[in-house]
């Protein structure tokens, strides 16, 4: 698999819901086993992002997340994109029915070598969707 096949997997098969994959196939082949995916507080390794990626399956079963824009340099891919969705259940925190969707901006910065996703720096515009959920 090229660097941006498992950049596009990604996104397409592992954050966002569909019929043809489960997120803990598509990361078992996409994601080296030294992962850490790195965020503004917490870090998280194969195993916890498998299980994060499950659950918001589980609790968000129309999720998109779909890339707006692509900056590639060398093995770093900068990715800004729109991730939206209609939780039914507790939402950070929030009690969600599956009435109310939102849809928010995120950038993440992968490194990706040979075909394997090493490390990604990601944000998550989750004020919004907060907002959008309660409105």
């Amino acid at each position: 698999m090229t660097n941006k096949e498992a950049l596009m997997a990604f996104y397409e098969k592992a954050l966002t819901v569909n019929t043809e994959t489960r997120p803990e196939a598509v990361l078992a082949d996409i994601l080296a086993d030294n992962f850490v995916s790195k965020g503004s507080v917490e870090s998280k390794n194969k195993e916890q992002l498998t299980g994060q990626l499950g659950f918001f399956w589980k609790l968000i079963p129309d999720l998109k997340w779909e890339p707006q824009e692509i900056l590639n340099e060398g093995n770093k891919y900068i990715v800004r994109s729109l991730a939206s969705g209609t939780p039914n259940g507790d939402f950070m925190g929030l009690p969600t029915d599956g009435t109310k969707s939102f849809k928010i901006m995120t950038i993440d910065i992968h490194t990706i070598i040979d075909g394997k996703v090493v490390e990604v720096h990601h944000l998550e515009d989750w004020g919004t969707a907060m907002k959008q959920l309660k409105s």
